[in-house]
């Protein structure tokens, strides 16, 4: 895995601040970088898969992983 950026924890919160808190990462973050988030949220695995198929950043991977849904996103132009 290449290297991560950044690392967001959003465990706990629950739709739509998962995917807000998202945002406001990669909008602070150049373009190449690598963010992490990690969420309890059941329903960010559809918000993830739609924010990035309708913005420039690209989802490299998602996976679970003790409890959390993990998303490996690609900052874009």
């Amino acid at each position: 895995m290449a290297e991560i950026d950044v690392v967001l924890d959003v465990v706990g919160l629950s739709c739509p601040m998962p995917l807000l808190k998202a945002k406001q990462a990669l909008n602070k973050m150049t373009a190449g970088q690598q963010l992490l988030v990690k969420t309890t949220d059941p329903g960010s695995v559809r918000d993830f898969k739609s924010f990035t198929d309708l913005s420039s950043n690209q989802l490299l991977e998602n996976f679970e992983e003790d409890g959390c849904y993990c998303y490996l996103i690609l900052k874009g132009d």
